[in-house]
């Protein structure tokens, strides 16, 4: 199993509230609607375990994919395109790493 970690910082002057309500309604639903994709979640940072301060980063998307080859075919579909545009105007460079399970 694979899993790709998004980790990001909203741009400034984007809106938590718009682009909560745009993962909610639109991206959560895409992404998890993809044959290719096991689950999908985006969770806000809310602290840090130990120590003080803020977390580097203020959001992390989980994707679960078992099937790399047919994730990458899936993400060439117009929804995940315009879907990945729109997330391109809330997200501040984002770091997308793939994962495997040890």
């Amino acid at each position: 199993m694979n899993t790709v970690i998004v980790l990001f910082n909203l741009k400034a002057g984007a809106s938590r509230d718009d682009y909560e309500r745009w993962a909610r309604e639109r991206d959560l639903p895409t992404v998890n609607a993809l044959a290719s994709v096991d689950g999908f979640e985006v969770l806000r940072c809310s602290g840090l375990l130990i120590g003080d301060g803020k977390p580097p980063y203020e959001y992390v998307e989980i994707i679960r994919v078992p099937d790399m080859a047919a994730f990458g075919a899936d993400l060439g579909a117009p929804a995940v395109q315009e879907g990945a545009a729109q997330f391109q105007q809330f997200a501040d460079n984002p770091v997308f790493i793939l994962t495997q399970s040890v």
